[in-house]
């Protein structure tokens, strides 16, 4: 079948299953044992079924021979995979060195009961607000560059930044309309305080 005449057209769903069908006879066994190499086993089955959604997504787009297309959409679903979890490893570490800052006794700005509520406010959100709330309050970026640093748009950051707000200080502070004459951990936080 001719590849341009499968770009053009929409392929029909039975086509689709077939053409689909064929890829993974052919190649799912090579792309398991070349996902087996680079991160094991067990990785490897996540790294298949990826590259093979992909595939079903964009079949269209597969050329012939297919094998080598199915490798490099395997390579970056794996160099795709190792940049969360760097991510998150560097996220968890700066956690860690947040909680060290916290712990200390010699910043007379936020009393220590503040800090520890600030970092029990910190552990319940979830990784992307906690990532919108360091890079803006502790990394002092602003919501643009934050949103370039966080892999989304300036809007997208904008809002998740604002829900991690309003998670933080319920969390930290109780109900948002509970008087508070101190400036809070979460308020703090807002207002880009640098450790």
């Amino acid at each position: 079948m001719d590849v341009s005449i499968l770009r053009a057209e929409r392929l029909a769903p039975d086509i689709a299953a077939v053409r689909f069908a064929s890829l993974w006879d052919e190649h799912a066994a090579r792309v398991q044992a070349y996902a087996a190499r680079h991160v094991g086993v067990e990785g490897a089955q996540d790294v298949v079924a990826e590259a093979f959604l992909v595939a079903w997504r964009r079949l269209a787009d597969v050329p012939d021979p297919a094998l080598p297309w199915l490798l490099v959409v395997a390579r970056n679903t794996i160099a795709n995979a190792r940049r969360s979890s760097s991510r998150r490893r560097a996220l968890e570490a700066e956690l860690t060195r947040v909680a060290h800052l916290v712990d200390r006794d010699d910043d007379p700005h936020v009393p220590v009961g503040e800090r520890e509520s600030l970092l029990a406010a910190l552990a319940q959100l979830t990784g992307r607000e906690r990532e919108a709330l360091l890079l803006v309050g502790w990394d002092g970026l602003g919501p643009v560059d934050a949103a370039r640093v966080a892999g989304c748009s300036p809007a997208t950051f904008r809002m998740r930044l604002s829900r991690a707000r309003r998670r933080l200080t319920a969390a930290a502070d109780g109900p948002a309309h509970a008087p508070d004459p101190a400036p809070s951990p979460a308020s703090a936080l807002n207002l880009g305080v640098q450790p």
